[in-house]
């Protein structure tokens, strides 16, 4: 069977992009419904999402594993996995852990940008790795079925959250470094380590991930998805857009600063760019899957690899949670 999954999508939300969504023919996507909220906060974005389900039910509904994917193709609908950009729902209490679980969340990061009570962001400049709790937490996550994701997580901490995982990780949206050098883009050493585990990687859209940015052609991001897949087993890379369509640029200042900093914090953008950048013109919305699934045919993948590459890995990494 042929899936199509988008592993991280943080939009502003409306029955438009869902639509789209379902245009794109997606049976899956993973969300971020949260950056910096702690768990009461989560609580109120559960409830914005539940009245978009019962707004929406002819679209999208909120998926719990595998079978779920396969229901979605089945109804021509796109089922919507929460996923966390930070640990800060847990707090400082792992019990919460299983909590969270029981709300639907499917993947959650150790870390965003910063040092978090688990594990080091990308932009410190020590790396310490994954903590005591860090590493408790790890465990947790494993037994409960909710996913590792070490997208914003500097190098140590996430050769160490591979090593002390049961189960395969994720990095649900990112590049290799080699193509890109952003902060947030992974060395080769580490994707072939996590590739080595089981893990996956979700290859980012988002324009500072990519190499010339919002002029990145087509051809040179199925160039270097040829490159990634000579260090990774090709059973090992998804997609994971980062779409984040429509979104105010205030929210984008929020997700670099949250409330720890009164100097602005720029990210991968500048004082004269600080807002989101435009996506590539071919990815401006999920509808360029198609556009990816012509770039990858061209350069030569098999339709058996280009099918893999766009859902069916990560529908197989699913089966794995």
């Amino acid at each position: 069977m042929k899936f199509k999954i988008d592993n991280l999508q943080y939009c502003n939300w409306s029955r438009k992009i869902f639509e789209i969504n379902r245009e794109a023919g997606l049976d899956a996507v993973h969300v971020t419904i949260v950056y910096h909220e702690d768990f009461d906060e989560l609580l109120v974005q559960i409830q914005k999402w539940e009245k978009l389900f019962e707004d929406n039910s002819d679209l999208i509904f909120l998926g719990r594993n595998y079978k779920d994917i396969e229901k979605a193709n089945a109804e021509s609908k796109t089922a919507i996995f929460f996923g966390f950009q930070n640990c800060s729902p847990i707090e400082d209490d792992i019990n919460l852990v299983e909590k969270v679980h029981q709300l639907g969340c499917k993947f959650m990061q150790l870390t965003y940008n910063n040092q978090s009570l688990l594990a080091t962001g990308c932009y410190e400049k020590i790396d310490s790795g994954v903590t005591n709790f860090g590493r408790e937490v790890i465990r947790e996550m494993n037994r409960v079925g909710v996913v590792v994701d070490m997208s914003h997580s500097a190098e140590k901490s996430t050769f160490d959250a591979i090593e002390i995982s049961e189960k395969p990780i994720a990095i649900t949206h990112a590049n290799p470094s080699f193509w890109h050098a952003a902060k947030r883009n992974k060395s080769s050493e580490l994707l072939k380590a996590l590739s080595d585990s089981g893990g996956i990687l979700g290859l980012s859209l988002y324009p500072h991930h990519l190499k010339d940015n919002t002029n990145c052609s087509i051809n040179s991001f199925c160039e270097m998805v040829a490159r990634t897949v000579e260090i990774m087993n090709i059973n090992n890379v998804g997609i994971g857009s980062d779409l984040c369509l429509n979104q105010p640029d205030e929210v984008v200042e929020w997700m670099r600063n949250g409330t720890w900093s009164k100097s602005k914090n720029y990210g991968e953008g500048s004082k004269n760019k600080p807002g989101f950048p435009k996506q590539p013109q071919w990815f401006e919305d999920a509808r360029g899957f198609k556009n990816l699934e012509k770039g990858l045919k061209k350069i030569g993948f098999s339709d058996t690899e280009t099918n893999g590459i766009l859902g069916n890995n990560w529908y197989n990494f699913y089966k794995t949670i």
